[in-house]
């Protein structure tokens, strides 16, 4: 039995984004390998369920939470505080931006050393000046009360120098990772060159091309582009399946009523698995103001689709322009309007494009890649 126990901290266990996923893995795949895993976070939910099923412990921090507050924060650090010391971890894994902050400082104040995975810096361009300059300031400190700090792209690792934020040796770059889920029939289909893509349509198949885009309905999320881009675009066959849900949801459903295609659009809401959907779509859409390393670009590589993602953030780590997708600048209504049209169009360019990312995502992207690196820094910290 590995001796070593590590009490992973992230934010919110009532959505399930990026790096919730990310952490569940991660527990899951630690746990198999012999290490003692606890996860705490803000509430219970989805994530929480998902982690009883595969039988991670977790425990609450009800203070916890995304937004501002000081009270709560120094309550959150009590709270976590109590858990440290009750649950002995060997090291504390902190994940998401506040629990990066309380995890660090409860973690320091305990004697315990922690690291911090940055899913994606908060002074990111895109991101308000006063978020930059608060986010600016309490990094610059926790990052001295930290063991190490993973970033999940060179993006993030620059940026993280250009602003002299984070020493450069504390830092190491482990691009994100996930299972390779797709079955062994569809390894055949493309070595047949088949494929996910609507390429294999008959003359009597008229459904429409099948977008999707997995995506909470907030600030970081540019989904005015996007349906600004599909109201150029009605003369073509397109559906567009929306998953996630997130306090513009609303806005979003009125806006495609306003511009004319909400018969075109499915809101899912949040979704426990989105394999399935991705393996009905022809084309993965994420349009955002920044980013990390989005997991959602790997999860529709893994499955064979073309991509075409904003620039920004490590987007460009994931994607190769012209190669397995299209790579759009930030907000540019005109270039999305182009290169949805050509990728539309183009049945034999989407399936190539896919297989492409398909190819790039066994060769760079896999869990065990990822899990590997990050082992090494649990066993060194």
């Amino acid at each position: 039995m590995n001796q070593k126990k590590i009490l992973f901290v992230i934010t919110r266990g009532d959505l399930l984004g990026g790096a919730q996923v990310h952490v569940k893995d991660l527990a899951r795949a630690a746990q198999q390998d012999g290490y003692q895993c606890l996860v705490a976070c803000g509430q219970k939910g989805i994530f929480t369920d998902l982690l009883e099923n595969q039988q991670t412990p977790w425990v609450a921090l009800p203070a916890l939470q995304r937004s501002i507050n000081p009270l709560l924060d120094i309550k959150a650090i009590i709270q976590l505080i109590r858990i440290i010391r009750k649950e002995k971890p060997t090291l504390v894994s902190c994940h998401t931006a506040k629990a990066g902050l309380v995890g660090r400082i409860a973690a320091f104040l305990c004697g315990v050393p922690s690291i911090f995975t940055a899913h994606g810096w908060q002074f990111a361009e895109g991101i308000s000046l006063v978020q930059k300059i608060f986010v600016l300031s309490t990094e610059y400190i926790c990052a001295r009360l930290c063991k190490k700090i993973i970033v999940v792209s060179e993006y993030d690792y620059q940026l993280a120098r250009d602003y002299h934020v984070v020493p450069a040796t504390k830092m190491k770059i482990i691009h994100n990772g996930m299972p390779d889920t797709l079955p062994p029939e569809k390894f055949t289909e493309f070595s047949q060159g088949k494929g996910p893509s609507s390429i294999n349509k008959g003359p009597e198949d008229t459904r429409p091309i099948e977008l999707v885009m997995i995506a909470r309905f907030q600030e970081q999320k540019d989904h005015p582009t996007l349906f600004k881009a599909l109201a150029d675009l009605q003369d073509l066959p397109w559906h567009l399946t929306l998953i996630g849900d997130g306090p513009r949801m609303a806005w979003a459903q009125q806006e495609v009523q306003r511009l004319g295609f909400a018969d075109r659009v499915t809101f899912t809401g949040q979704q426990k698995s989105v394999t399935e959907f991705l393996r009905q779509a022809d084309l993965y859409l994420l349009i955002s103001h920044w980013e990390g390393f989005p997991r959602s670009i790997l999860e529709a590589m893994r499955e064979g689709l073309p991509v075409i993602a904003s620039d920004v953030g490590g987007s460009r780590e994931a994607v190769v322009h012209g190669e397995t997708g299209f790579l759009v600048p930030r907000g540019d209504v005109t270039r999305l309007t182009m290169n949805l049209r050509e990728l539309l169009e183009n049945p034999e360019l989407r399936y190539r494009m896919g297989k492409a990312g398909r190819k790039r995502f066994v060769q760079h992207f896999t869990f065990e890649h990822m899990y590997q690196q990050t082992k090494i820094i649990w066993e060194k910290t």
